[in-house]
């Protein structure tokens, strides 16, 4: 699917036909013609999309258009950035390694669990269950990201410095997670996957085999789902890894089997309001076709008054 082909998000819509119908002043046009017409357009051009998005495909991480002279855009001499990296604590670490060990002592057991109850007559369950999986850690990789993208802030309690604070960092610098060893990228998405994996593991100890083999879907759903969870942050890692990635990996990319490079580089587009989904994305397209996202920050606007993406414009403007 080509980047510039992509559908709008409902705000962008509304502030382009506003900017339209003032500059126009075609009384005859209808209101539904406007609309298709709008639904219709491509949301940004190449030029836009390389003019408000780093250039992570280059080396030297620099956008044809900066200007050297002035304060840095994106990367890791923004100012932002580098106080949001310092945030980067040694307690933060250490629940990271908690977190990633305790979470792949549980796959490996669950592991086990799973194979010693496999019927060869169920493999089609299992696939379908894989496939299950994907798409729910894919929902929800989306749905943590346009959370933790779109509200809170840095300076909040326990959650800001510990878990805000990553997603304010890769906006401004969208590079610094291939800089983030194997803990500090997956240690969160591990921890997710813990609460899964637990309850996969009573399930086991606390059933029959004949109760055990009527939940085995069920089972071989929670269990692939966690692993989708666990590794969604190595996959989006590799999203914005552009030299000595693996043949396999980018094998995978370019069939969309997981993120591909370039479709992921459409959600870093300012002001990272589309494209949530980073597991696979194969549920962007669809989203952002219902608008989800958008209404979603519509009704939590109308119900509280917060704005969304505040926190993250704040820091992008960190100079």
């Amino acid at each position: 699917m080509d980047i510039i082909s992509i559908s709008p998000c409902s705000k962008r819509i509304s502030k382009e036909a506003g900017k339209e119908l003032n500059d126009c002043h075609i009384p005859s046009v209808s209101k539904s013609e406007i609309q298709n017409f709008l639904a219709a357009r491509p949301v940004k051009t190449d030029q836009e999309i390389i003019r408000s998005s780093m250039a992570e495909d280059d080396p030297k991480c620099i956008s044809e258009t900066d200007n050297k002279s002035s304060p840095h855009r994106w990367g890791r001499h923004h100012k932002g950035a580098k106080e949001l990296a310092n945030l980067y604590s040694t307690g933060k670490r250490v629940q990271e390694v908690i977190c990633v060990y305790s979470c792949i002592g549980l796959m490996l057991i669950n592991l086990y669990l799973i194979l010693k109850h496999l019927r060869m007559d169920r493999i089609s369950e299992v696939i379908f269950s894989a496939i299950c999986g994907i798409v729910t850690a894919d929902f929800g990789s989306g749905f943590v990201h346009w959370a933790a993208d779109t509200w809170g802030s840095v300076e909040l309690p326990i959650i800001g410095k510990n878990f805000l604070r990553p997603f304010r960092e890769h906006h401004i610098d969208p590079t610094s997670i291939t800089r983030h060893d194997w803990i500090e990228t997956n240690g969160d998405n591990f921890m997710i996957g813990i609460p899964i994996l637990l309850k996969l593991t009573l399930i086991f100890y606390n059933s029959s085999n004949t109760e055990i083999q009527a939940e085995y879907p069920f089972c071989a759903y929670l269990f692939l789902c966690s692993i989708f969870v666990a590794i969604t942050n190595q996959i989006h890692k590799w999203s914005h890894t552009y030299f000595g990635l693996p043949m396999w990996v980018q094998l995978l990319q370019n069939y969309h089997i997981i993120l591909p490079r370039k479709h992921h580089r459409i959600h870093h587009v300012a002001p990272h309001e589309s494209y949530f989904c980073i597991t696979t994305g194969w549920l962007n397209w669809p989203l952002e076709k219902i608008k989800f996202w958008s209404t979603l920050e519509s009704i939590v606007t109308l119900c509280t008054g917060y704005k969304p993406r505040e926190d993250d414009l704040k820091w992008a403007k960190t100079s």
